[in-house]
């Protein structure tokens, strides 16, 4: 993070996404998007078919992420993006869980 940057510029978000997006390249699509957009988390498939992710990053820059999940990957077909607001952990680069 750099000086100019405050902590409170910076959220982070909890995200679940629903609908077909297991299979469909989501997670390494939500990588590089987020990478893309300076954003820090990371990113996993969960057991009941649902991907979990965090976010967090310049509040602009989440915001624009959590816009994506609703469209994801070309083969994805998102029907749900639950969104919980959570205190900083200071998550560093974006990664895929498993």
């Amino acid at each position: 993070m750099s000086d100019s940057e405050s902590d409170d510029e910076r959220t982070r978000a909890h995200v679940f996404v629903s609908g077909t997006v297991q299979g469909v390249h989501y997670r390494a699509n939500t990588r590089d998007t987020a990478q893309e957009m300076g954003v820090d988390g990371w990113v996993k498939n969960l057991d009941d078919g649902r991907v979990e992710a965090i976010f967090e990053g310049p509040e602009e820059a989440v915001e624009g992420m959590i816009e994506w999940c609703h469209e994801g990957s070309p083969a994805a077909a998102v029907e749900d993006v639950a969104v919980e607001y959570e205190e900083l952990q200071g998550e560093d680069g974006f990664k895929i869980r498993h």
